[in-house]
């Protein structure tokens, strides 16, 4: 069984309601994921868009959210998922506002692609102190046992 990743609320490679965008409520959608690989001690979950600005022309990968440290006894996260209410030991990442949490689909123009990428690890990170995307692709090298993926597009009108 391979790594899976899933939302009840769209389905890869179609358009993501408004109600997790910035033209809604701006709140997580909800995510499932199945098939976490025997060895398994930590999950990563990283959205962004590497569409940005233009999809005609982008300029660079627009982070959304990043999650680390999710433990193997999760299955996915709620609609609306807050901090307080993340699975035990998960700690947050920083998004490209420059803070921690989840922030929605706003597109300047064109329809975006919203990569929502989960990673099975074979160890526990350290704490990094809220990390970029970045920093933690680096931490993670050498440790992904899978890895699933689910895309979301939306443009606004």
């Amino acid at each position: 069984m391979s790594l899976t990743l899933t939302s009840s609320v769209f389905e890869h490679g179609n358009t993501m309601p408004a109600a997790y965008t910035c033209d809604g409520r701006n709140i997580s959608p909800p995510i499932a994921w199945s098939g976490v690989p025997p060895g398994t001690r930590s999950l990563v979950l990283i959205v962004d868009d590497p569409d940005a600005p233009d999809p005609a022309a982008p300029k660079m990968t627009w982070v959304h959210w990043v999650l680390y440290n999710i433990p193997t006894t999760a299955d996915g996260l709620p609609e609306a998922v807050a901090a307080t209410a993340l699975p035990p030991g998960t700690l947050e990442g920083l998004n490209d506002w420059k803070r921690t949490g989840y922030g929605g689909p706003c597109p300047p123009i064109g329809r975006h692609r919203y990569f929502h990428k989960l990673y099975a690890l074979d160890t526990v990170l350290p704490d990094l102190a809220h990390p970029t995307k970045a920093r933690l692709e680096t931490e993670l090298r050498g440790h992904v046992l899978a890895q699933a993926e689910l895309i979301g597009t939306f443009e606004r009108h």
